[in-house]
């Protein structure tokens, strides 16, 4: 006899005062999704991001020395960042036009 197929999704009730279902209505019909979906989207976002804040990462030590000294050494300049930087701001250009 064939069994019928499990449903894997689980329901989750909230409950939300009208004013926050109304923005997030509001930002699930400009990313076209629905409110379901982005609900869900969002807090399993929101985990994650709080579950990578407490992994742990282990190297070996050679591994720990390399990535220190790659921290420590003076940062390559870049090229598109110095030209920028070279620039005089738009206050500054508005001043030395008057």
């Amino acid at each position: 006899m064939a069994r019928a197929a499990q449903r894997k999704d689980r329901p989750l009730a909230m409950r939300f005062p009208d004013a926050d279902l109304a923005i997030i209505d509001r930002a699930a019909s400009q990313r076209g999704r629905s409110r379901t979906e982005f609900v869900r989207d969002a807090a399993v976002r929101a985990a994650e991001e709080v579950l990578m804040e407490n992994v742990v990462i282990r190297m070996s030590s050679a591994g720990f020395e390399t990535f220190v000294s790659i921290l420590d050494a003076p940062p390559a300049p870049v090229p598109q960042l110095v030209e920028l930087l070279k620039r005089p701001a738009p206050w500054e250009r508005d001043r030395n036009t008057r």
